[in-house]
């Protein structure tokens, strides 16, 4: 570690006040594990890095069986290492900062001592996206649109009969607590908030604008604790479950992704009407027909499929791309941007850009054919999005081409975790089954 780089990071601390730092680095379902360390150690853990038991990137799971996903008592540590470029203070209060780390395997780990950790799935973005860049000459930016429901006072809805409450000035204003702290939050910690609107009963939706795709995971990693320390402040309860409540708008977080050669976006050509270009197309493709495999990833819990049952919430089943319509799986919007529609607010960001980078990069490389906007593409035939996370299982292992394609320890492990969820929710009794059956049955 260069002596230029701990005196800026000495400065940046001192500046902020700062007196305590998470060392965090995000699990393989998007939460975020971290130790607290005091400040004045950092120049100590920016050269040794802290040490974290392997199954906390699985967040310490343990199946029904009683077995902990990713080794047990007796796995074996990782270390991770801080990037002194990502420290930022807490906007709420600076004595306490964040900091991320990439995990690595111990350096007495024989040949693979000092490789990157395969289930550090921020890493593994980061990586798949550099090898990515080198090979095509191509970067992907993004921008998402995280959804999220409120519950609390501030968040009492105006509505008529028939009608729904989105965009209401009035439901905004009873909210202007939430979303004025939020965004001053956000703000203060490097994003560039830049809309918000309201969409359905306390839900609602604050977007930041686009950039580097990685920078755009970590901020919706940030944006999560933002939104938890503002519940928090305010005695609400905040959600970001896919779908809370029956009959009315599911959490959703579209991926709007751009494809960049330097400075120039290569999915649309600067002609007036909306248009893409055949590069784009071709990554269109490669999303589409891996969107059944890629499910679990983008729709990552039990919940998440019950966004799909309810008719008229603007969720497709279809697999088909248009031009600036909501009703289409993928649609390029009017600011030259493939909108992917499929992942919910509970997707993973830094999973959710691997597995649609590499849907992209097969989409590229075999010139896949996405056919014209809303029609039907023959090479697609028989594809069709899961109904269920049981189904998501399935598509996720029979998609060759992305098992192939990502960390085979990833997928284990990751395959393990959602097998135990699917299998936790099949063997729970529900209050609709008591209903149903209790004094039913014949």
């Amino acid at each position: 570690m260069s002596h230029d780089v701990v005196q800026e990071l000495a400065e940046k601390i001192q500046a902020a006040g700062t007196e305590f730092i998470y060392y965090q680095i995000p699990t393989m379902q998007g939460r975020v594990v971290a130790k607290v360390v005091p400040a004045k150690h950092f120049e100590n853990l920016l050269r040794k890095g802290i040490a974290m038991h392997r199954p906390a990137m699985a967040d310490l799971q343990t199946t029904r069986e009683g077995n902990m996903v990713h080794g047990g008592v007796e796995a074996k540590e990782f270390w991770a290492l801080p990037e002194p470029e990502t420290f930022t203070p807490l906007a709420w209060d600076s004595s306490v900062a964040t900091i991320w780390c990439r995990a690595y395997e111990p350096l007495h780990f024989g040949e693979i001592g000092g490789s990157v950790l395969p289930t550090d799935v921020r890493a593994l973005f980061k990586i798949a996206h550099e090898e990515f860049t080198d090979r095509t000459g191509l970067e992907l930016r993004s921008g998402l649109e995280p959804e999220m429901t409120w519950v609390g006072s501030m968040a009492e809805v105006l509505v008529k009969d028939g009608a729904s409450p989105a965009y209401l000035v009035e439901n905004l204003e009873r909210m202007r607590p939430v979303y004025k702290k939020i965004m001053t939050y956000a703000e203060a910690m490097g994003f560039d908030m830049i809309q918000g609107d309201y969409e359905d009963d306390g839900q609602i939706e604050l977007n930041w604008n686009y950039d580097q795709s990685n920078l755009t995971a970590d901020r919706m990693t940030t944006y999560r604790q933002i939104c938890r320390q503002v519940a928090r402040e305010l005695d609400m309860e905040a959600s970001f479950m896919p779908k809370p409540t029956n009959g009315k708008m599911g959490n959703g977080c579209h991926h709007n992704l751009s494809l960049w050669r330097g400075e120039e976006n290569v999915v649309e050509d600067g002609r007036v009407e909306l248009h893409a270009t055949e590069l784009a197309k071709h990554a269109i493709a490669g999303i589409l027909k891996h969107t059944p495999g890629a499910a679990l990833i983008m729709n990552s819990t039990v919940n998440s499929y019950k966004r799909f049952w309810d008719v008229g919430q603007y969720v497709t089943m279809d697999l088909t791309w248009g031009l600036d319509g909501r009703d289409a799986t993928m649609r390029i919007s009017a600011n030259g941007r493939m909108e992917y529609r499929q992942p919910d607010a509970s997707v993973n960001p830094y999973l959710s850009h691997t597995y649609l980078l590499a849907a992209m990069d097969d989409g590229l490389t075999n010139k896949l054919d996405a056919g014209e906007p809303m029609g039907v593409v023959s090479d697609f035939a028989g594809l069709t999005v899961p109904r269920t996370m049981g189904e998501a299982i399935e598509e996720f292992k029979a998609d060759t081409f992305l098992m192939n394609t990502i960390p085979s320890e990833l997928t284990s492990v990751y395959l393990d975790i959602k097998n135990d969820e699917w299998a936790r929710y099949c063997s729970t009794l529900t209050e609709w089954e008591f209903t149903q059956y209790w004094a039913s049955i014949p």
